[in-house]
């Protein structure tokens, strides 16, 4: 995602797009799959860690980033492509117990599950534990 681009999410999620933000949205953009804030500031080393946390904050509060408990006891954060205030791009996402990476299934939908009468479910997250694709090469028959 170039700079342009960048600006251009910020803006219509109503952030305002700052030097640091604009690098935060542009790394988010690149990893294409979710990261620890840990990730973010090993990569990010002109942005001190607390800058990176707050522009987190900000970008899920205005739905720019999805938050991903993978069950390794780490937050993740994944760029969120909904369109508006409604996160409409839910998917599944696989933590791989060998690696311990977590990767977005795209292409996978989180199931419809039925929940009680006077229940409103605002959020769902589907995570599959496992082995990675790459792991599972890597390993012997």
């Amino acid at each position: 995602m170039d700079e342009n681009t960048s600006v251009n999410v910020l803006q219509q999620h109503g952030i305002k797009p700052t030097a640091n933000r604009i690098l935060v949205v542009k790394l988010l953009a690149a990893q294409r799959r979710p990261v620890t804030l840990r990730d973010l500031d090993e990569a990010i080393l002109t942005v001190d860690k607390s800058n990176i946390s707050r522009a987190l904050s900000l970008f899920r509060e205005k739905h720019l980033v999805h938050i991903i408990d993978d069950g390794s006891g780490l937050t993740h954060y994944e760029l969120c492509l909904s369109h508006g205030s409604v996160d409409d791009d839910n998917h599944v996402h696989f933590y791989c117990e060998q690696c311990h990476r977590t990767y977005c299934l795209y292409d996978v939908p989180v199931p419809q599950v039925k929940v009680p009468t006077g229940y409103r479910p605002s959020s769902a997250s589907y995570v599959i534990s496992g082995i990675c694709a790459e792991c599972s090469k890597k390993m012997k028959p």
